[in-house]
């Protein structure tokens, strides 16, 4: 009665109500030829030890233990116990998306830890309590800032996730928008220069990644300064928040947004996730999504409040900001509970050892004959590598030894035919990247790469290589 709930008797009962005999009679309508004549092909009964014991063999072979270099969004950090412990209590549970209706204070009160969470870790004065993931979160945070500017014109830098882009382009393709995508230069950083020129077409909202796609760390105050300057809005997307426990927060800009995945939630094979939005006080009216605010009632004591609704429920629909989901949170609060836990010196200690993993393996990948760092911007826990001609079969040698080297950068990028994408977190171990480092050099000494003809000199006097 375990796996199977309802007992011969409740069958019947369910059979009389629809005015049938037997299951045999319900499924008359159906050809013969498609109904099942025969019992299935499954092993006998099992106890549960041996259930258990099934999959767990079942899990091993179809997904072996591999070691991940992936990043590029989604990024695999240690998820302490405790997160799924609390996550799991039955009065998160039950309010997963709540509506003002059945709100009850416990959930305001963690939405509300959450906002400030985020406030803190960006330098912004307002976060929103959460959104659908980093992708909608950037493109929320772009149609906040064309409703704040009041114009028709958007500059994307292409160093920005290509999905993020993709999501953008989506929402803004029968909205008589002006997109500009800005190319990025050869450090993987923005091209200023070209970001100049578009800023004389007059004022535009600029939507920038740091760290940016390809790994690179961007000069935001330098771009919030030349964009803010020709009178534009500066929204700064973070996919990999961790970063903003070591590095300067983007507080020249307006609105900062992104993806807090890396807090707590797991990777999941793609989602759920949850975004955040956080920007400057006096933008908090264009804020889209559930804001909680903290307040006291009539006897002094301390409670929450969904204010500042911007829901199509609460005001005329026209006016409304809601998007495809304003609120994720159950995932909101693991990553609250998350960083909770860690505290900002947890935090801090957490991003320091991010740092210098994939220093090191940057270090150790780049004196590889035949490898050589892709941008020369300065990085946090995820950089490219390029690898003349040898990409494939570097990746290829990689899965024979369980290790998922990372992602080729030509899937988004045609130029960048021969580079990978490599995130290290504090979930890897020296031993392995030292093995993925021999497994580069066994390769490449195997197959060495062709020999560099002479330099010839310019009409300048400076040697170019051929």
């Amino acid at each position: 009665m375990r796996y199977l709930p309802l007992s011969p008797g409740e069958r019947a009962a369910m059979l009389r109500a629809i005015g049938r005999q037997s299951i045999q009679e319900l499924f008359e309508p159906i050809p013969e030829s498609l109904r099942l004549s025969g019992p299935l092909k499954l092993p006998g009964p099992m106890s549960e030890p041996e259930i258990l014991e099934f999959f767990r063999r079942a899990a091993e072979e179809s997904s072996p233990d591999y070691v991940s270099f992936l990043g590029a969004g989604a990024y695999s950090h240690y998820r302490p116990v405790a997160v799924d412990s609390l996550l799991s209590r039955g009065e998160f549970f039950t309010a997963y998306t709540p509506y003002q209706a059945e709100i009850a204070q416990g959930t305001l009160q963690a939405m509300f830890e959450f906002q400030t969470l985020m406030a803190q870790l960006t330098g912004m004065d307002v976060a929103n309590a959460s959104l659908y993931d980093g992708s909608t979160a950037a493109t929320e945070a772009v149609l906040m800032g064309l409703r704040i500017l009041g114009g028709r014109r958007v500059l994307v830098a292409r160093s920005v996730h290509p999905e993020y882009r993709q999501v953008l382009r989506t929402y803004l393709q029968h909205q008589d928008v002006e997109t500009v995508e800005i190319p990025f230069s050869a450090s993987g950083q923005l091209d200023l220069d070209k970001l100049e020129k578009e800023l004389k077409a007059g004022p535009a909202c600029l939507l920038v990644q740091s760290p940016n796609f390809v790994g690179a760390l961007e000069p935001t105050s330098k771009i919030s300064g030349l964009v803010q300057g020709a009178e534009g809005l500066v929204i700064v997307a973070v996919a990999e928040p961790l970063s903003l426990a070591v590095v300067q927060p983007p507080t020249e800009a307006d609105i900062v947004c992104g993806e807090a995945q890396s807090f707590g939630v797991a990777v999941a094979y793609g989602g759920p996730y949850v975004g955040f939005l956080a920007a400057k006080a006096q933008y908090v009216r264009q804020v889209p999504g559930r804001l909680v605010g903290e307040t006291r009632d009539t006897e002094g004591r301390r409670g929450y409040v969904l204010t500042l609704a911007t829901r199509e429920q609460h005001i005329r629909r026209e006016k409304a900001t809601s998007n495809i989901c304003t609120n994720q949170s159950l995932c909101a609060l693991a990553a609250t509970i998350y960083l909770a836990l860690l505290g900002k010196r947890g935090l801090k200690a957490l991003a320091e050892q991010n740092l210098a993993k994939a220093h090191y393996a940057a270090q150790e990948l780049a004196a590889v004959p035949g490898v050589s760092a892709a941008f020369t911007a300065p990085f946090f826990n995820e950089f490219s590598i390029r690898a003349p001609r040898k990409v494939d079969r570097l990746l290829a040698a990689l899965g024979d030894e369980k290790i998922i080297g990372g992602l080729k950068l030509e899937r988004f990028y045609p130029e960048l035919k021969d580079h990978v994408l490599i995130a290290v977190t504090e979930t890897a171990r020296r031993m392995d990247l030292d093995r993925m480092v021999r497994t580069y050099r066994r390769v490449l000494a195997a197959d060495p790469p062709p020999a560099r003809q002479s330099a010839k000199a310019t009409p300048s006097g400076e040697p170019v290589a051929r």
